[in-house]
């Protein structure tokens, strides 16, 4: 095929045989420059107007992903760490109800309250109206933390103050318990009292430095308090005595036995059978002399009889 061309620059018509090897290869590059090109295009179009989201952006939003999943997992940790830290916390609370619940059972116990009236087994009976809570009041984690903190501390008080009660309890339960009270025989009556008295054996004016009590023979003879036995053998004057130390200089003596139950260093408790009556001694017949001493002397034993009664 011949191509003729015209133009002012030719002078004369050209003329172009485009039948040739080459005339081929030329029209093949052409037609891929076309395409190359109208592909490079087509992205660039796409890329900008196609999606609306270029390569950075999306690495931009990559980024941000990455962080937001860090964000989240620090966030998790610290959930789980004040999870944690609530757990120990609720688990010291409890070890301290439970102190409180032991303590206040045995406060009742030596109080000799009604179990009723302070029961430790339930939980205590609440009532009320039922208010809505205000909008927005709503307590955070943190402020639940400082509120346990809070009641925990109330918790620690609290025990402090019972445990000073308890010891104030137990040291006006131990000086009763110390303190002469009560009467040192179970029955029987009163034969002599303290004081200026006509002598059984001589007639004449003397002091007796006790009181005496008229019983059965073999009767036990009780222990006015708790102590420790400081003598527990015959005595002149006394026949077969007892005598028992109760700290706070307090002691009391128990003679003309018929038979001594303890011995030297015994542990008494208040209430406890000592002796026996008898007639061992400077006696007329069967009879417990009950001494009390405070700070060495002989005090009247019928103030600390009638004291046990009021």
């Amino acid at each position: 095929m011949n191509v003729v061309i015209f133009g002012k620059g030719f002078g004369k018509p050209r003329q172009l045989s485009l039948s040739g090897l080459w005339v081929w290869a030329a029209a093949v590059g052409m037609a891929a420059i076309v395409s190359a090109a109208g592909f490079a295009g087509g992205y660039w179009l796409s890329s900008t107007t196609g999606s609306g989201v270029s390569q950075n952006e999306v690495a931009s939003l990559a980024t941000e992903l990455d962080l937001q999943r860090e964000h989240i997992a620090t966030i998790r940790q610290s959930s789980e760490d004040t999870l944690d830290a609530l757990a120990i916390r609720i688990a010291q609370m409890n070890a301290h109800v439970i102190r409180l619940d032991a303590l206040g059972r045995r406060l009742t116990g030596m109080a000799d309250l009604d179990d009723g009236e302070f029961d430790f087994d339930s939980a205590p009976a609440m009532g009320g109206p039922e208010e809505p809570v205000a909008t927005g009041s709503n307590i955070t984690v943190p402020g639940l933390v400082d509120h346990m903190q809070a009641l925990d501390y109330q918790l620690d008080n609290r025990e402090s103050q019972l445990r000073v009660l308890e010891s104030m309890l137990m040291n006006q339960n131990l000086k009763d318990r110390v303190y002469p009270q009560g009467r040192p025989v179970g029955a029987g009556w009163i034969s002599s009292y303290f004081g200026k008295r006509t002598d059984p054996f001589t007639g004449k004016p003397a002091n007796h430095t006790g009181i005496d009590f008229a019983g059965k023979f073999g009767a036990e003879v009780i222990a006015v308090a708790d102590g420790v036995v400081t003598w527990s053998a015959d005595r002149y004057g006394y026949g077969m005595m007892v005598e028992i130390n109760h700290g706070n200089s307090y002691s009391t003596r128990y003679a003309h036995n018929s038979e001594n139950l303890v011995e030297v260093g015994d542990e008494v408790k208040k209430g406890q059978a000592v002796a026996r009556i008898g007639d061992s001694g400077r006696a007329t017949g069967p009879n417990l002399h009950f001494e009390v001493l405070k700070g060495g002397s002989r005090v009247n034993p019928v103030n600390f009889i009638r004291e046990s009664t009021k």
